[in-house]
């Protein structure tokens, strides 16, 4: 309670110093309330004087015009009559209600009336001075009245009536280039491509009109305009693209054309037919036509893009999209898109015909010059197929070379291939000739035959080396077909690459289409490679196989089992390996001028895989002493060194297993073969299992059964 007592004082203290500033607060607050309302004031205040200067300016802007408006149009200054309306119409219409609310409302009601007059007097005269203007072609007065339609609020109008009066243009000029080409000598350079000017001609002026007059829209009717005058246009250029289109049909005798080849291609009964190079001109205009009108629409989306982009820089994203969707719905729908996909319809049937007939043809003329690898069809047919290709590209249209793709890979597989695969069907033949060239038996067996029929008959041996010529033609054929198709598929990925950065055909779609169709093209290589390898087969079976086989046999002839005295002999007279490589080099040789390289590396290497084969079966049927085993290695490695020479391809892993049977018969004993085994084998990779290195070593007569079977392998 003392301490309570003591603290009195000071809670009264600080009493009063509440109560202080309590005060001080309550006065700060009612002079603050009392500051910003007079603040509030001020501001009202602030903004009725504005509103006031704001309706006197209107008011005074309102008489200027009417007076201005006036005075323009006595002097027929139109001009300056449209500035005074623009400025009516840009005055704030809330404020000049006021006006006529307030005491001055019968003036300004006044000074509306006689502007609203002038205006519609000002829109008439204009309306009829522009139409004035465009039935004289008076370009001067066309663009000048045209710059004063946008200052009246006539956009639409202003922006219809210059394109009537382009459009008028256009119209002439267009049938005046077209009565021109009808009357073009057929002697003439052009007279194959006529048609095709004829569209570039109008193509052109339709440009040079966007290029011109795009500045004027851009500055006197604002962006986002030019579509407006494309639109219209892009009417009368359907209207002429479709007469020059209707003209080429009927002059060229297209739909005939089509009919006869479309008839062709199912195989009725017509006699009617048509030769491929009649077609020739007419494909090449069609795509060139096409090309141009690709052209030229992208021109059209990159312009009317770009005014898009920026008259609507500050516009909500779904005008952005309902703008595009309606240029991308203009120019896809046009008359002038719907024309020329009709004429490429009907170009991608014709230039199938005539690519099916030309290569067929060139397989008929199919001739061989010696000394060349390749017969004329492998050349002649890719020419043939490239320039339907390459004309399809340069049509400019995706869907036309996709189409164009699909057809030559079409061609090149079910036709072009299976002549190639009939040829190799009637195989190779062994004939008479051969076996001279193999053996005396055999020709002296021919000379008694003919000399008994009273005379030397070399007719099949004639025929049958024509046969050998022609089925190694057909390999190097097939094998150029791969190695073309292959090229073709690597230089349309240039030339779509390059067309897709120029803005023809964009999208993924399209991506899509042409990465199928190059596809096919690989999977069509890689038949042709197929082929190559059966033929291969075929050649190694037929001419190779029979061969080889009897001389690896003879190694059984020549006795491994041998003393120092027959070693020597051998070292001196080789009695096997070198008429071997002889034989194989005669046989080889034969083929070597006649294949391409890399066909002849297939079939040295097939060769070579044969003789491994075949000479380690021999080598297990024979018996070996060791200085038999020595000479085996000596053989081994003279036939290896020469089968090195003839290929590009390595070997060495072909004769492995026969290396490494080569070292064991080298061995001086049994237990030798521990130093390579297991552990011991080093980088050495064992090709033989241990039951074959204990039937390898068994082979010498000099190693014991039981130390062979005591070796931990």
């Amino acid at each position: 309670m003392a301490a309570l007592q003591r603290m009195g004082p000071n809670l009264q203290l600080i009493e009063g110093d509440a109560s202080q500033l309590s005060g001080m607060i309550t006065f700060t607050c009612s002079l603050a309330e009392n500051v910003s309302s007079k603040v509030r004031q001020l501001d009202l205040a602030k903004n009725r004087l504005y509103q006031a200067i704001q309706r006197a300016d209107d008011i005074l802007d309102l008489k200027f015009c009417m007076d201005g408006v006036q005075m323009a149009l006595r002097n027929e200054d139109y001009e300056q009559a449209a500035a005074h309306v623009h400025r009516y119409l840009s005055l704030d219409q809330s404020v000049i209600e006021l006006s006529r609310q307030g005491g001055e409302g019968s003036l300004v009601d006044a000074n509306l009336s006689l502007l609203q007059q002038a205006e519609q007097k000002l829109k008439v005269i204009v309306t009829e001075k522009l139409d004035q203007a465009i039935e004289k072609g008076d370009l001067p007065q066309v663009e000048r009245f045209f710059k004063i339609f946008p200052l009246l609020g006539l956009h639409e109008q202003g922006l219809g009536r210059f394109s009537q009066y382009l459009c008028t243009q256009l119209a002439s000029k267009a049938e005046e280039n077209l009565l021109l080409a009808l009357g073009v000598e057929l002697t003439d350079r052009r007279a194959s491509l006529v048609f095709a000017d004829t569209l570039t001609l109008l193509f052109e002026g339709i440009a040079r009109i966007v290029e011109t007059h795009q500045p004027i829209v851009e500055t006197y009717y604002g962006p986002g305009r030019l579509y407006t005058l494309i639109k219209h246009l892009q009417v009368e250029c359907d209207r002429q693209a479709e007469k020059v289109v209707d003209k080429f049909i009927q002059q060229r005798d297209y739909h005939r054309k089509f009919q006869i080849v479309q008839n062709s291609m199912m195989r009725s009964l017509t006699t009617e037919t048509l030769e491929p190079r009649e077609l020739d001109p007419i494909l090449a205009e069609v795509t060139l036509m096409n090309a141009r009108a690709e052209l030229y629409l992208r021109f059209l989306r990159r312009r009317v893009t770009a005014d898009f982009e920026v008259g609507d820089a500050t516009a909500p994203e779904s005008l952005i999209q309902e703008h595009q969707q309606s240029l991308e719905k203009m120019l896809n729908h046009c008359l002038l898109s719907r024309n020329m996909q009709e004429l490429i319809g009907y170009y991608i049937t014709m230039e199938e015909y005539f690519m099916r007939e030309t290569v067929n043809k060139a397989v008929a003329m199919d001739t061989y010059e010696k000394g060349q690898l390749t017969s004329s069809m492998v050349d002649d047919c890719f020419y043939i197929v490239k320039k339907c290709i390459g004309r399809a590209l340069s049509s400019s249209s995706i869907d036309c070379l996709c189409a164009m793709i699909n057809h030559s890979t079409c061609v090149l597989e079910s036709d072009f291939r299976e002549v190639l695969y009939n040829k190799l069907r009637l195989g190779f033949p062994a004939t008479t000739l051969q076996d001279i060239q193999r053996g005396v038996s055999s020709a002296v067996s021919l000379m008694q035959s003919s000399l008994q029929q009273g005379k030397f008959d070399t007719k099949g041996i004639e025929s049958s080396e024509e046969a050998k010529i022609s089925f190694l033609v057909t390999l190097n054929n097939v094998e150029v077909c791969s190695e073309n198709i292959m090229t073709l598929k690597r230089n349309l990925e240039n030339d779509c690459s390059r067309l897709f950065s120029q803005g023809f055909g964009g999208g993924e779609h399209a991506h899509a289409k042409i990465d199928s169709g190059l596809s096919d093209m690989v999977a069509v290589s890689t038949k042709f490679k197929d082929l190559l390898q059966e033929g291969l087969t075929e050649l190694n079976n037929t001419a190779i196989k029979p061969q080889v086989k009897p001389w690896i046999s003879s190694f059984l002839s020549i006795s491994h089992n041998i003393e120092e005295e027959e070693f020597n002999e051998y070292e001196a007279n080789d009695p096997w390996v070198q008429q071997l490589i002889l034989n194989l080099e005669q046989l080889m040789g034969e083929f070597k001028t006649a294949l391409s390289s890399v066909i002849y590396d297939n079939l040295t290497s097939l060769m070579t895989s044969l003789v491994a084969i075949e000479l380690e079966k021999a080598v297990f049927k024979s018996t070996f002493s060791r200085l038999g085993g020595l000479h085996f290695d000596k053989e081994l490695r003279s036939l290896v060194a020469y089968l090195t020479t003839v290929t590009t391809w390595t070997i060495r892993d072909k004769f492995a297993r026969l290396t490494q049977m080569g070292t064991i018969l080298n061995l001086e004993r049994v237990t030798e073969i521990l130093d390579y085994w297991g552990p011991n084998a080093g980088p050495l990779t064992w090709r033989l299992t241990p039951a074959e290195v204990r039937q390898v070593l068994a082979l010498r007569i000099d190693f014991r059964s039981e130390d062979i079977k005591r070796l931990r392998l």
